[in-house]
């Protein structure tokens, strides 16, 4: 339940944010008949993103066993790839965002309904879209109870709220750290879901060590089970493989990751003592 609320939590607030950002502009650009248009988009991007995971449900609950074991194995490391760059382009990109979503409104405005319908749509359906493929492969590795979809909901849940509370700037939240900070566990709860799939393709026999186990406790309490899996993305059963990919995934993607939140912070510190 734990990564998975997290998930929706950091993707909620990037929605939100963005969601936050479009509705402002048409308030102080004096065109709030404009914002029925902008909530249209914003229901057919959640509408798409719902559509997409019903889609990945249902083609990998219909798929023979070793085509289920590829098409997990392949959405994993689709899912890896798309998080660790949406992450990383988050932390280069976040300054610049709002002016970039207020071009995209300004260049749609004059050019009607549909070029606004579609401009709020992209914006938010890319949250949406990376959000429902990362949540299924995240569902793929942990407990296959409901405890994952009520995080699922909690996380939303939580971010409306948060994101709602912001642009009415009745709480304040460091931004900066927060994206830090669930960046950084996202980044953790990728590399949990590249060893499931290094698993998959090992049990289908594309890749070797599928009984090659680091350690298998497989029979230990279930109750760890779920808290590793559900924080660190590793179990009490790993093989050797999945245990290397796992530490070389992390380890360097996190100490870049941070380095580049190091780099930032000195460059806005010598800003401001430039500026003093």
């Amino acid at each position: 339940m734990l990564s998975t609320y997290l998930i929706a939590l950091r993707e909620g607030m990037e929605a939100a944010l963005i969601i936050g950002i479009l509705v402002a502009y048409l308030h102080r650009a004096n065109r709030k008949s404009a914002l029925a248009l902008l909530w249209t988009g914003v229901a057919i991007a959640i509408s798409t993103s719902l559509i997409f995971g019903a889609f990945l449900t249902f083609t990998s609950a219909n798929l023979s066993v070793r085509g289920e074991e590829i098409f997990a194995g392949t959405t994993s490391l689709a899912a890896v790839a798309l998080v660790t760059f949406m992450v990383f382009w988050m932390k280069n990109n976040a300054r610049g965002l709002k002016n970039e979503l207020h071009g995209k409104i300004v260049n749609a405005l004059p050019m009607g309904k549909i070029a606004l319908v579609l401009a709020a749509y992209f914006a938010v359906a890319r949250e949406g879209l990376e959000t429902a493929l990362f949540v299924f492969t995240n569902f793929k590795s942990v407990s296959s109870d409901s405890a994952p979809s009520v995080g699922l909901i909690l996380g939303i849940s939580t971010a409306i709220v948060l994101g709602v509370a912001v642009y009415r700037r009745s709480l304040k939240i460091n931004l900066g750290k927060f994206f830090t900070v669930t960046g950084s566990i996202l980044l953790v709860i990728a590399a949990g879901v590249l060893s499931h799939g290094i698993n998959e393709f090992q049990n289908f026999g594309a890749l070797p060590g599928a009984n090659a186990y680091a350690w298998n406790w497989q029979s230990s309490n279930s109750v760890i089970t779920t808290i590793l899996e559900g924080t660190i993305g590793i179990g009490t059963r790993i093989t050797w493989l999945q245990l290397a990919i796992w530490a070389a995934f992390l380890v360097p993607t996190l100490r870049i990751y941070l380095g580049l939140s190091t780099s930032a912070k000195k460059r806005q510190a010598l800003a401001q003592s430039v500026n003093a």
